[in-house]
């Protein structure tokens, strides 16, 4: 169970970094919000044939909170495997942990994008690599300092 616990509090931790690294980029460069995620949950609710409910007024914003709650989920998750594989006895130096989380956080979010045909990765700009690469570097940090944490307890 500890197991578990440390891997949900990292992936919380760590998707918290992600997003504050990711707002404090917004507002130093001024740039806008993504709405990749909407984007996401748009075309899986089309493949799979489900309607988001609501009217005008309402539906966007339950695109938006769906979009969010994806991100959160993927980031508990690559969290719980990050204790698991440090549990099975995966253990490496604190910079190449955390980068090989960030990695998988990286993937989790980039994979569906590009499978959907969302976004191509492959026409990114070193800037936005660098905008996708750092909060999840951040993420990783996060993560692995808090299981370790609890891990050590």
């Amino acid at each position: 169970m500890r197991t578990v616990f440390a891997g949900v509090a990292g992936g919380a931790a760590g998707t918290t970094a992600l997003n504050a690294v990711g707002y404090l980029d917004m507002l130093t460069r001024g740039r806008p919000s993504s709405d990749v995620p909407e984007q996401v949950v748009e075309t899986l609710a089309d493949r799979a044939g489900v309607e988001i409910p609501g009217p005008d007024s309402k539906r966007p914003n339950r695109v938006t909170a769906l979009g969010a709650l994806a991100g959160i989920a993927a980031g508990v998750g690559v969290g719980l495997a990050v204790a698991v594989g440090r549990r099975a006895g995966i253990h490496a130096g604190l910079l190449v942990a955390a980068a090989a989380a960030g990695a998988a956080a990286m993937a989790a979010s980039d994979t569906p994008i590009a499978a959907l045909k969302v976004s191509d990765p492959r026409t990114w700009s070193a800037t936005d690599w660098l905008s996708d690469a750092i909060p999840h570097l951040a993420y990783g940090l996060a993560t692995v300092l808090v299981i370790r944490s609890i891990d050590r307890r």
